[in-house]
């Protein structure tokens, strides 16, 4: 890989992020011919979330053939819902066969990006050097940096502590008093894991999630040699799940009480791995199914049944320095915590290192008003600034995937018009991008995350659903299939000296 190479002091197009959404914009680029591009991301390979999520039980919570490039089919998936280290060397080996990891440079983080007025081109300052580029493409991401919780006392603490997104391998929790703070996504895949070896497992949980069966299973090996050798095999399973998953929107997004039944489901899955009628009541949630992520287990129950786990909803009001103390006043010591709250999501980390047209940061833009782009991918006063994954773009119900592959289509539209018209620089008009938020905030008011009754990590500090998609993803696919330079405003170069800046109609 390029870990010896220099890194360019001039490139076309710059690239951030190394994981789903960088790796298939690199391949995309190179397929249109486009050699004049860089790839950086602070890790030592590729991967990006699945590289660095390594904790035990890792495993992905949509389907295998949907969480794949779509130009990349993996017929070697064991399962139907594939594990991290699957999934971590399915992107590994993608990057290889598409021979482009001579443009990655590994262990290189962005520190700052700062648009020139002037030259029409951001400066972009990472550990490995400064390099000026066109075009920035942000596949950073909204899982990237994990998200510790304020809990006074925690800085204190003097046994072993991390962040399920940076789990400490070399840490042996056999025969430990462990305490792990959450129950999200992470937390449920944790749990059943750890519970196997800990001596004693404290889970502090803030809200109880809804959690149904998985319905995961090894592939069978006439599956996979069909995957192989029979043209279209893998496609149909491909496209019987994607259409099956959109049949989930409308409770979502229209009319929760479609969600009954499967919230029904749910309180079963609850009955089958708990008997004790106290712990039951503790672990069932108080809001509408959907209101929060869905999650999906079949030990995470069975698991705080044992009698080595005990469930803790009281609120923790301090950390000392050998343990946890709720609001109780109950003490307990532990030797190993595990924090497992999350990233920062509505507040993306990378948007505090870019600045725009007049000098602030997208994360100074993004604080007054919660974060808002064009078709979550463009922003008003960062010209030649694309983000992959951005604002309203996240799924509750199907792959992202197929959402990082729409935008990287909206995204090489939006180059190959610039090259055709002259354009240096284009950035979403203010009048577009606020009518688009305005109808994303619309349609978001009926959504079951809305109205459901829970505070979830969907919602920014202002109360809003700047996170997901309100529609379903074929229409954000239509949306975004060609880039729309009308909704832009260009900046061209002229065959003189001048920048002649037009507003497109």
């Amino acid at each position: 890989m390029s870990t010896t190479q220099t890194l360019p002091e001039r490139t076309r197009i710059l690239v951030v992020g190394a994981g789903f959404a960088g790796l298939g914009t690199a391949i995309k680029l190179d397929e249109a011919g486009r050699t004049d591009f860089v790839v950086v991301d602070k890790g030592d390979t590729v991967g990006g979330t699945w590289r660095d999520n390594t904790y035990p039980g890792a495993a992905c919570d949509v389907p295998s053939q949907l969480y794949s490039f779509s130009f990349a089919p993996n017929p070697n998936w064991s399962r139907s819902f594939s594990p991290q280290p699957e999934i971590h060397a399915y992107l590994q080996d993608v990057a290889q066969r598409a021979g482009v990891l001579d443009r990655f440079f590994f262990g290189t983080s962005v520190e700052d990006a700062v648009w020139d007025e002037t030259d029409q081109t951001w400066t972009v300052t990472t550990t490995a050097g400064t390099v000026v580029a066109d075009v920035v493409i942000s596949g950073s991401g909204g899982l990237s940096e994990p998200k510790n919780p304020e809990i006074k006392g925690i800085e204190g603490f003097t046994g072993e502590i991390f962040h399920t997104a940076r789990w400490n391998h070399e840490v042996d929790l056999t025969g430990k008093r462990v305490a792990v703070i959450g129950t999200g996504a992470s937390a449920i895949q944790v749990i059943p894991e750890i519970a196997k070896q800990v001596a004693h497992l404290d889970v502090y949980q803030r809200t109880a999630p809804w959690v149904m069966p998985r319905h995961d299973r090894s592939y069978t090996a006439i599956e996979r040699l069909g995957f192989k050798l029979v043209p279209g095999l893998q496609k149909l399973y491909r496209t019987a799940i994607y259409w099956g998953r959109e049949t989930y929107v409308p409770a979502f997004t229209w009319q929760p009480k479609i969600l009954a039944p499967v919230q029904a489901i749910a309180e079963g899955n609850i009955k089958k791995g708990i008997s004790d009628p106290e712990l039951r009541a503790k672990v069932t949630p108080d809001f509408q199914m959907g209101c929060k992520r869905i999650l999906i287990s079949n030990t995470y129950y069975p698991a705080l049944a044992q009698d080595n786990v005990e469930v803790i909803t009281d609120g923790i009001a301090e950390i000392t320095p050998t343990g946890i103390v709720t609001r109780d006043g109950v003490a307990r010591d532990i030797d190993v915590l595990i924090v497992a709250t999350g990233f920062y999501t509505t507040d993306q980390p990378i948007a505090h290192h870019i600045k725009g047209r007049e000098g602030r940061t997208l994360g100074d833009v993004w604080a007054e008003h919660g974060m808002a782009s064009y078709k979550g991918t463009t922003t008003s006063g960062f010209p030649n600034l694309f983000q992959i994954v951005g604002a309203n773009t996240g799924l509750g119900h199907s792959s992202m995937v197929f959402i990082i592959e729409s935008q990287i289509a909206y995204i090489l539209s939006a180059l190959e018009q610039m090259e055709a018209g002259g354009i240096t620089a284009v950035e979403p008009t203010l009048a577009a991008q606020e009518a688009w938020t305005e109808d994303m905030q619309r349609r978001m008011k009926r959504t079951v995350w809305s109205t459901g009754g829970c505070a979830s990590w969907y919602l920014d500090e202002h109360g809003r659903n700047t996170t997901l998609w309100p529609r379903t993803t074929f229409a954000f696919r239509g949306l975004l299939r060609n880039f729309d330079l009308d909704k832009y405003e260009v900046t061209t170069r002229t065959t003189g000296t001048t920048d002649d800046k037009e507003l497109v109609a």
